[in-house]
């Protein structure tokens, strides 16, 4: 189900990406005004951060989810009735507001149904449905588009997120909730014995280093996969001259390399710790290896031909999802699990922030210079730095103990 609606979020997503260079000859939007259509969903995703990952902590997974995929089937459904920038903006903007709520709840779903040295790799599985969804938005868009307008292609999005909400609702309970469930499994999963079921505010989590940890990873490599997911398709179309059905094999090859580096990221960490890594060495080795597929990215603007383009951004979205399926992680590494919606939509907010000022460099730098250049090269060393941060932030990866600090100031 994770899995699933991740998907359908970056199908909604990745539409626009894909339909925007017919989309800005039709309608006829500079590359400035499309970059305030993508700032438009990023600030609303940031906005609806601030306080998602609270409301979902506060209503559980099961009802907060369900909000946030039914005010995002709605908000993909609107962009059908868009004529012009404003429209689109605001189409974006409520869709941001949806979307913000997958990623607090996913993990902690995660965090409610899996052991600590499991999630990683459940992580990576879920987080895999954005590189799926993105696979199937350029196979998926330009087919209908051709056949029954393009605002077909946002219908049909919305129309697979509302599916989504019937069944998550029929579905979806938290192990206590579950009766069927044995007590081996429960053993299997762990529990927090004695956990306060009190809301923790974000200025509380935020007194300690550890939620800097996750705001800081997402905060400098976010906006790389946001940059990735809105302005691959119109990198190809300016450099290689691909129209609208000829983008669909190398988007779809790029983002399958990123399927592939989301699973076995979360894998790695996984299999370190199995193998007797402490939690700190195996996830920052795992991030290191990921940042390092990322460096060769420098030299894609320059590539002399497309499938060698393709190569090197395939090989560093692979090494993002990997990444981010560690960072996502670091959230239950470091909190307890009533906490980790609220820490999640922390970094969740982090990364819109610094996706918002991206969209609007990039924007600033093709309208006028119009080389991708800059951009690559900021790519290649984000991850690194982001890497020394974290582990200046959280040399051991020591665990917050709320519970008990909670009960000695009370005390």
């Amino acid at each position: 189900m994770l899995l699933a609606a991740t998907t359908i979020s970056y199908i909604d997503r990745q539409v626009l990406g894909v339909l925007a260079p017919f989309l800005q000859e039709k309608i006829g939007w500079s590359e400035l005004e499309y970059s305030s259509i993508i700032t438009a969903f990023q600030a609303a995703y940031a906005l609806g951060l601030l306080c998602a990952g609270a409301v979902i902590d506060r209503f559980g997974t099961r009802i907060g989810y369900a909000l946030a995929i039914g005010i995002w089937s709605l908000a993909a459904m609107s962009h059908a009735l868009a004529t012009g920038v404003l429209s689109f903006a605001a189409a974006r903007f409520a869709l941001g507001l949806g979307e913000s709520g997958n990623f607090p709840a996913a993990i902690k779903a995660v965090a409610e149904w899996f052991p600590q040295r499991e999630r990683a790799l459940a992580a990576g599985i879920f987080n895999s449905g954005s590189n799926i969804g993105a696979i199937v938005a350029p196979i998926m868009a330009p087919l209908v588009a051709a056949r029954w307008g393009w605002q077909a292609a946002f219908l049909c999005t919305g129309a697979l997120s509302a599916t989504w909400l019937v069944a998550w609702l029929l579905t979806y309970r938290t192990p206590d909730q579950q009766p069927g469930l044995s007590a081996a499994e429960r053993a299997h999963i762990g529990g927090e014995p004695g956990v306060s079921a009190a809301r923790l505010s974000w200025s509380q989590l935020l007194r300690h280093r550890q939620a800097w940890v996750v705001a800081a990873a997402k905060f400098i490599t976010d906006p790389i996969w946001w940059f990735f997911l809105f302005w691959l398709p119109k990198f190809l179309h300016a450099q290689y001259g691909l129209s609208l059905l000829e983008l669909g094999p190398p988007l779809i090859t790029v983002f399958l390399l990123a399927d592939v580096g989301s699973i076995a990221g979360g894998w790695l960490a996984g299999r370190l710790i199995r193998r007797g890594w402490s939690i700190n060495r195996a996830r920052k080795g795992a991030m290191l290896l990921c940042a390092l597929l990322v460096v060769p990215i420098v030299f894609a603007a320059k590539a002399d031909n497309v499938w060698l383009a393709v190569a090197l951004v395939g090989l560093a979205t692979a090494g993002h999802q990997g990444w981010s399926a560690n960072v996502y992680t670091l959230a239950s590494d470091l909190f307890p699990r009533r906490a980790v919606a609220s820490v999640v939509g922390i970094g969740g907010f982090a990364g819109a922030v610094g996706g918002m000022l991206i969209s609007t460099v990039i924007g600033l730098l093709l309208q006028l210079t119009g080389s991708y250049v800059p951009v690559f090269m900021l790519a290649g060393g984000a991850y690194l730095v982001a890497l020394a941060i974290v582990h200046g932030l959280a040399p051991t990866l020591e665990p917050v103990h709320l519970d008990v600090q909670t009960k000695l100031q009370g005390e």
